[in-house]
């Protein structure tokens, strides 16, 4: 098991990608829909907190990086991103952060809380995929929790995962 402290560790070994029905059809939605309507995308305001031991900086966002969009809270959804890890096993990840692009929180200032989720799924997803965006469906839920590499805003619990194709 990785810690939250980790950022990427890739696993050798090769596992299927889970499958699992779900319930509802979901609705799929982009980042932008994470973004209240008529909520400007957040500025970074300050300086923030600089950790040279991690390589990581943490700033100082306006006002609209902790506005969430409130309608998502217990939606069905289907929604595009990349993995950064966080609970890690021989089986694959069970836990992780969902960003929008590749190498967010990383090497770069972490996107607002309203663009960064958290999610956890029973089925582990295959570590030796976690450098290909993935399509995340699952229950949302609007949920404001700190981590080592950025304040999230959403989180989901995933039912289904599959490789994002471009």
């Amino acid at each position: 098991m990785i810690s939250r402290r980790s950022t990427l560790m890739l696993l050798s070994g090769s596992l299927a990608a889970p499958q699992v029905a779900l319930a509802a059809t979901p609705r799929e939605i982009t980042w932008d829909d994470l973004i209240p309507l008529g909520v400007p995308y957040s500025e970074i305001i300050g300086q923030g907190e600089i950790d040279e031991i991690n390589d990581t900086w943490n700033p100082i966002f306006d006002e609209n990086a902790t506005k969430l969009n409130k309608a998502l809270d217990g939606a069905i959804i289907k929604m595009p991103g990349f993995i950064i890890p966080f609970d890690v096993s021989a089986k694959g990840v069970t836990e992780f952060m969902l960003v929008p692009y590749t190498g967010a929180c990383i090497h770069t200032p972490p996107p607002p809380a309203n663009q960064l989720v958290m999610v956890d799924t029973k089925t582990p997803w295959p570590s030796d995929d976690l450098w290909d965006p993935v399509w995340v469906i699952g229950q949302m839920r609007t949920q404001l929790q700190s981590t080592d590499l950025g304040q999230t805003g959403y989180a989901i619990t995933a039912e289904k995962m599959e490789i994002y194709e471009w």
